[in-house]
């Protein structure tokens, strides 16, 4: 297993999305398989993020308990 570093990559550009960031996130990858990112920098600031996947919409939503929902 490699040793964990960070790496920087452009996100996705969104009206809802906080641009306060420049569009930049920083994850951590603990080897070519394992990304982890903070659901913060997925949605930046916003309580709801479409995300498309395999020619499908998805919605994700956080909650007032902080807890995330993914539907389709």
């Amino acid at each position: 297993m490699q040793a964990a570093y960070d790496d920087t990559f452009s996100v996705l550009s969104h009206p809802s999305l906080d641009q306060a960031g420049g569009g930049r996130s920083t994850i951590t990858k603990a080897s070519n398989k394992d990304v982890s990112i903070e659901s913060a920098d997925l949605l930046r600031g916003s309580k709801t993020l479409e995300i498309r996947h395999n020619g499908s919409l998805y919605l994700l939503r956080t909650t007032k308990l902080g807890k995330l929902i993914l539907t389709k």
